[in-house]
């Protein structure tokens, strides 16, 4: 599974955001601005023709976020290649339409067969590199009152806070542990709150002739920007949408192939691996060894981008290339960091956070967040004797998640007997009974 990041608002106001987008990544100017090859340039709008028929200027200008001029240049040169030919304006259209000829419709043949991207035009591998080296995540300083401002609502120790908010500023790795429902996953998924503002994400990238996909819709969630005016100048490079900071979540299910360049034989689209598609923000790695590869393959594949900055990648065809590895990365596994890894490579990771069970005092104070979120009145009493008749007799830790499943399940209860919403304890003994699974049976 993939998530993505928190709905938290965004940091800034649109209009600065644009205006630093705009600086970040000025609007392309001329074929040449654009940093691409004339050759991806036509096969683009060839395949916009062949797929979509008949389209005017403004049509293909929209469709590959180039500016008007920039594919009247391109198009002039597939005229003059005689795979593009000019159409009369439609009754109620004031621009021309333009056409393949049956030249073009043999080439935009042999470029989808190359590719089957249709997206906005990509931006060239290394003015992508220097957007991401600008608007790096590790140039955000986390401090101790935006920590307690963050988790203001979370019953955590002050300790912890100050454990994380370093880490998030180390840019080294981070290695969370400790029992499943301690909570790992909901607060390193809420660390992305404090890296929130805005960046430019590429729709897709070009790695020579190959068009590599970036943007994500389960990952990227992109913000309003103020619309471009008519002059080229305005606005800043439509090829890259301004997104918050991406959370890219993975857990059980990943494979090593998630983590390269996958391509799609049905589709012929280049994919980005996770870590691509993560870039700027957070990646996390859920129930790190529970994948169905050894977690010493997860972890090895970490080491040189950890040390160096830097991702090694190929394509399916064997061309190599190198990104920019600029992202918080967060291991989180439910096992002893020493039954993972050796000690070289825990090393490596700066930080090693152990997420441990809750005090009493803690629990009692979930448990009243949880029954006011439910409209229910805290009854110290009753939460007690769940800790002590039930926990404690039991010799179950007291974690984080127990008060709202044991109370959601409590009510279920109740609704179904017709009792109303009062949180009776004989309820909560028969949601425990249902909850847990006595183990060596």
């Amino acid at each position: 599974m993939v998530s993505s990041a928190l709905d938290t608002g965004l940091a800034d106001g649109s209009v600065a955001a644009g205006q630093r987008a705009a600086h970040l990544a000025p609007r392309p100017k001329s074929v040449v601005d654009t940093g691409l090859r004339i050759s991806l340039l036509c096969d683009l709008i060839e395949k916009y023709l062949y797929t979509s028929g008949i389209l005017t200027l403004p049509a293909l200008s929209q469709r590959s976020a180039l500016a008007g001029r920039i594919v009247e240049d391109v198009l002039g040169f597939l005229r003059q290649e005689g795979r593009v030919e000019v159409r009369r304006p439609g009754p109620d259209e004031g621009s021309l339409r333009y056409a393949l000829t049956e030249r073009g419709r043999e080439s935009a043949q042999d470029a989808l067969m190359r590719s089957g991207y249709l997206g906005a035009a990509p931006v060239p591998l290394e003015a992508y590199c220097e957007v991401v080296r600008r608007q790096s995540v590790h140039e955000r300083m986390v401090t101790r009152e935006l920590m307690r401002a963050a988790f203001s609502d979370v019953v955590l120790e002050p300790d912890m806070l100050d454990r994380l908010g370093p880490a998030l500023n180390s840019g080294k790795a981070i290695f969370v542990y400790g029992q499943a429902g301690t909570g790992k996953t909901y607060i390193t998924q809420r660390l992305s709150r404090l890296v929130g503002d805005t960046i430019l994400v590429p729709h897709a990238i070009a790695v020579g002739d190959t068009t590599i996909q970036i943007f994500d819709p389960a990952v990227h969630i992109a913000v309003e920007a103020p619309t471009p005016g008519v002059l080229l100048d305005d606005g800043h490079d439509p090829r890259l949408a301004l997104c918050r900071r991406p959370l890219v979540l993975t857990g059980g299910e990943l494979v090593p192939e998630m983590l390269e360049v996958q391509f799609d034989p049905m589709t012929r689209l280049y994919r980005a691996p996770l870590q691509l598609k993560a870039t700027n923000g957070m990646l996390i790695i859920d129930d790190l060894g529970r994948q169905r590869v050894p977690p010493k393959v997860v972890l090895n594949r970490w080491i040189v981008p950890m040390e160096e900055g830097r991702d090694y990648l190929s394509l399916p065809t064997g061309q190599n290339f190198t990104a920019l590895f600029d992202l918080i990365l967060v291991f989180s596994t439910n096992l002893k960091p020493g039954d993972l890894a050796d000690e070289a490579f825990l090393r490596r990771i700066g930080y090693k956070i152990e997420f441990e069970t809750l005090t009493p005092h803690q629990y009692h104070e979930i448990w009243r967040q949880v029954c006011e979120q439910h409209g229910l009145a805290y009854d110290r009493t009753t939460c007690q004797s769940v800790i002590d008749r039930l926990h404690r007799s039991a010799g179950i830790p007291l974690l984080p998640c127990h008060p709202r499943d044991l109370i959601d399940m409590a009510l279920d209860h109740a609704a179904y007997l017709g009792a109303g919403d009062e949180l009776q304890f004989e309820a909560l003994e028969w949601a425990w009974k249902n909850y847990f699974v006595p183990l060596g049976r």
